[in-house]
């Protein structure tokens, strides 16, 4: 025998090392399979705002509306095209949330001023001169009382301000007049000892000026008294039966669901980049380097294992291709537990006539045994089952009713032969006879020997299964148990890998102990969780 010639390395760049597409079904992936994680953490969140809901009690809001108003000297006058520019709402909406509004508020309602201004929000609208006014407290009273008195303080504090702008205003200009009025009587009195008429001319002209503008200051003056310093007025004052329930809490659950699922996708991706598992054929061929052997999907409704058979028979071709017996094949799987496999195969192999035995060190033999059964009476085809009638024993006739020539036929006793006792003590006692343990194709059954088809499947340990052609050997798992590296040392094996639970780094230090062990595997079988 000669080596064969090793093939030569694939090029770099080849398809079989290019990394693939990320899709959104690959994205999807990890959320699906650790679906359990992310349902939990969404019922956290969803039981943590509910929480939330029930124990802290609501708060009620009420609102009060203020209308903002330009101050005018003639409230009848047309506006003019600024007038949507004539208040600046933002210095209203400081002064409504100023220290001096908070004050009268706590003043007049009690409380802390810092509670109060975390509990009064003021909304401005867009292009528009309104304030709303928006109080919160625990109960519906408090909060209408609150809004409307907050609303009532702004409008105080507003005309104050501008009662003190006009007795400002009008304290200078009374100054004035008073000083006017002064240099007035001081020209009349002169004017009265003015002989010469030029000077007299002289005097009566700036006397007229100042006439003048002692008018121009009176009219100035009555034109300020006349200012309206009403900054605005209440348009719509909090009532109970307007009040709501504050932070719309319902919502509170729908964030609590979304928010839980969302940490449970993060947690997801994060176990699954520490806990990687074997999702895919490509994950197991990346895992091994082993060819696939096949695949045994788990049947969409429990009940229905026809598909999951197809897949353990076209197992048992791939298998049956690859070795020559006497053979010795170790079903070897990291953690987990092969038994439905080997038991599917095992029936799968003896279906074609061969004569299978069973290994098993670890006290499944009986859940081997029941699994066999179970699968033998899911065969497509019994060869085992005659197709047409046995033909009759030579000799024997069949008696017509009515016939000339046949003898009379003797109608079976009811009673059976010792069912009555005899009276007779001579008489002798007639012993059913006891049937042969010998099936129909003639061979004779063992015990421990479940036919299947042309062939059979035996069961025992390791030991027991020295001088059989077919050995299956249900290995137990090798993280805890070397025996099925070592029976697969004196054979061959078959790496089980279950999708969605073994571990690939379990899958590769397997692997690694087998070729290190010197044992070359037939490959690999993707199998799923949850066989029927």
């Amino acid at each position: 025998m000669t080596d064969a010639t090793p093939g030569p390395w694939p090029p770099e760049g080849s398809s079989s090392t290019a990394p693939g597409t990320v899709t959104l079904t690959d994205l999807l992936r990890v959320p699906l399979h650790r679906l359990r994680l992310v349902a939990a953490v969404a019922m956290v969140g969803l039981l943590a705002a509910l929480g939330y809901v029930l124990l802290v009690p609501a708060a009620m809001s009420a609102s009060a509306v203020v209308a903002v108003r330009p101050v005018v000297t003639d409230a009848f006058t047309p506006s003019g095209a600024g007038a949507d520019r004539a208040v600046n709402m933002n210095v209203e909406s400081g002064i409504a949330t100023g220290t001096e509004v908070v004050q009268r508020l706590a003043d007049s309602a009690g409380g802390d001023p810092r509670d109060i201004r975390n509990a009064l929000e003021v909304e401005v609208p867009t292009g528009g001169q309104i304030l709303r006014f928006t109080y919160q407290a625990g109960d519906a009273q408090r909060a209408v009382q609150s809004a409307n008195m907050a609303a009532q303080a702004y409008l105080d504090v507003r005309r104050t301000m501008y009662e003190q702008q006009r007795a400002e205003m009008l304290r200078s200009y009374d100054a004035s007049i008073t000083k006017v009025v002064a240099q007035q009587a001081a020209l009349q009195k002169r004017a009265s000892t003015v002989k010469d008429t030029a000077a007299g001319d002289a005097v009566v002209a700036e006397l007229a000026g100042i006439n003048n503008q002692l008018t121009q200051l009176n009219a100035a003056r009555t034109e300020i008294a006349a200012v309206d310093v009403n900054p605005g007025w209440v348009t719509q004052t909090a009532e109970k039966a307007l009040v709501t329930s504050a932070g719309h809490r319902p919502l509170y659950l729908v964030a609590g669901l979304l928010g839980g699922a969302l940490i449970g996708i993060v947690l997801a991706y994060a176990w699954e980049s520490t806990d990687r598992r074997v999702r895919s054929v490509v994950d197991g061929r990346d895992a091994t380097g082993l060819p696939l052997l096949g695949t045994v999907r788990r049947p969409p409704l429990r009940g229905s294992p026809r598909a999951v058979d197809a897949d353990i028979r076209y197992v048992a071709m791939a298998v049956a291709e690859r070795v020559r017996q006497p053979a010795r094949v170790a079903l070897v799987t990291a953690r987990e537990d092969a038994t439905a496999l080997t038991a599917g195969l095992a029936v799968a192999l003896a279906a074609d006539g061969r004569e299978v035995f069973v290994a098993d060190d670890n006290g499944r033999v009986e859940r081997l045994r029941a699994a066999v059964l179970a699968d033998r009476g899911r065969l497509p085809i019994d060869p085992s089952r005659p197709l047409v009638p046995k033909p009759r024993p030579a000799g024997s006739t069949s008696t017509v009713a009515g016939g000339a020539d046949g003898a009379a036929t003797r109608r079976p006793s009811p009673h059976p032969p010792g069912a009555r006792p005899s009276t007779d003590p001579d008489a002798t006692l007639t012993l059913p006879r006891v049937a042969s343990a010998r099936p129909e194709n003639g061979r004779v059954a063992d015990p421990d020997e479940v036919t299947v088809g042309v062939g059979s499947v035996r069961f025992g340990t390791w030991r027991q299964g020295a001088d059989h052609g077919l050995v299956l050997f249900n290995a137990p798992p090798a993280e805890s148990d070397e025996r099925g590296v070592a029976v697969a040392r004196q054979g061959s094996a078959v790496v089980v890998v279950e999708r969605d639970r073994t571990r690939q780094s379990d899958l590769r230090r397997l692997v690694e102990r087998l070729r290190a062990a010197g044992v070359t595997p037939l490959g690999f079988v993707l199998t799923r969780n949850g066989r029927a």
